[in-house]
């Protein structure tokens, strides 16, 4: 039976084209907010013993959290085969241990809640730091969707020698697949962090690399310090690039760091520096 695919709050082309590649029905909604801001939601799609795929990009997620979890509800009590969420950013992974006294562990209880109402979750690359995997804290399916293969692509047809350079331990797990596929050499560096936005990097020699171009991959661009103490290290002239595939920017870090490198992210979290198509990725493991 052909699955049914319910964009909530995220990009309408970003769902048309997981839809397209997954030969889905685009699910109908009727939404509205009472007068009180409670959610109205009906499902106007049957979704009766169908695959219920709910795409929903959790980056800001407060405004979507609720209508998500009602309609995830809404499917299984309508008979829906199965439930899965489809999220190219997942959020609340940042709070992963109780630091002082008192302290909300936001990604265990985030993770407590998301189980009880879907039946797997499906998602690009989390922000796993002191987690080996999702299912750790899930209790529903996971599965992490590596957005290396699409950086790949992007770097073949607009970088034709480059060095592929990770700015901590951390980024190994991206450096690594992305450098070897193309063949590429890599480094990667050492980070200290002091604060949010106190990190202290390695040095970066860049004298073994002649006529390399230096792409500096990260999973997540933040404040945006952690790059910027690697690319510092890099002359304007060799024309870096910086790689993120989720890219948060708090701040004015996107235009401080365009002034050290061009800069791209995965579309995974919306923003102009976005050039990187994840989406085949996530659509070939809904499939």
């Amino acid at each position: 039976m052909q699955p049914v695919l319910f964009n909530l709050y995220s990009d309408s082309a970003q769902a048309d084209q997981l839809a397209t590649l997954l030969n889905a029905e685009t699910g109908q909604i009727d939404q509205r907010q009472f007068p009180d801001q409670e959610h109205y939601l009906r499902l106007l799609t049957d979704v009766t013993a169908r695959r219920v795929i709910l795409f929903c990009n959790l980056f800001e997620p407060e405004q979507k959290l609720l209508p998500l979890l009602f309609v995830a509800r809404t499917c299984k009590l309508l008979g829906a085969s199965e439930v899965i969420l489809a999220t190219p950013y997942l959020c609340y992974m940042r709070q992963d241990h109780c630091f002082k006294p008192g302290e909300a562990v936001t990604a265990d209880i985030f993770a407590d809640l998301l189980s009880a109402f879907i039946d797997r979750l499906v998602t690009i690359d989390p922000h796993l730091h002191r987690y080996d995997s999702l299912d750790q804290i899930y209790r529903c399916q996971t599965q992490v969707v590596p957005a290396a293969p699409a950086i790949v692509r992007w770097i073949m047809e607009h970088v034709s020698q480059p060095l592929i350079v990770g700015p901590d331990a951390e980024s190994l797990q991206w450096v690594a697949p992305v450098a070897e596929a193309l063949q590429a050499p890599h480094v990667v560096l050492l980070k200290e962090r002091f604060g949010d936005r106190d990190v202290r990097i390695s040095d970066l020699n860049l004298d073994d690399y002649p006529g390399y171009t230096p792409v500096v991959i990260d999973d997540i661009i933040s404040s945006g310090q952690t790059m910027m103490q690697t690319l510092v290290q890099i002359p304007l002239e060799r024309h870096p690039y910086c790689l993120g595939i989720h890219g948060v920017f708090a701040d004015d870090a996107f235009e401080q760091l365009q002034q050290r490198a061009t800069v791209i992210t995965a579309n995974t979290v919306p923003h102009p520096s976005n050039h990187i198509n994840v989406i085949p990725e996530l659509a070939a493991a809904l499939a």
